[in-house]
């Protein structure tokens, strides 16, 4: 089963960047979604950003803009996220889904079933 380990979180000031990674390993999957996921605390995992085996990218309205999703094909998902805000701050995670025919991908967590554990972004005002 595919393995997946988040890196690159920290602490930063407002307008500050960050570059989150996800290494992938006993990955498989031809057809697939791979996402960026984060969780505040009380709050809903919301979708930030997807890729597909495609390319295909979706990214959240409230990141449009500021953060951009990229892959090294089935090895490695990146984040790069700009002008960083205290709203920003939450514990990111990627996932992993398997893609359906024709389908693409969505921020629906739920769709998702291998998650990494997480890497705290933190964002002072």
């Amino acid at each position: 089963q595919v393995q997946l380990v988040e890196s690159g979180g920290g602490s930063v000031q407002a307008g500050g960047s960050l570059r989150l990674s996800c290494v992938y390993s006993r990955f498989t999957l031809v057809n697939y979604c791979m996402g960026w996921f984060r969780q505040a605390p009380g709050m809903e995992r919301e979708g930030v950003a997807t890729v597909d085996d495609y390319g295909r990218t979706t990214i959240a309205d409230s990141v449009r803009g500021r953060f951009t999703i990229s892959q090294d094909y089935r090895k490695a998902l990146y984040l790069e996220m700009n002008s960083l805000k205290p709203d920003d701050t939450a514990m990111y995670y990627c996932a992993v889904a398997v893609r359906g025919f024709r389908s693409q991908c969505s921020q629906t967590a739920a769709n998702f079933g291998t998650w990494g554990r997480g890497t705290q972004v933190t964002v002072s005002s």
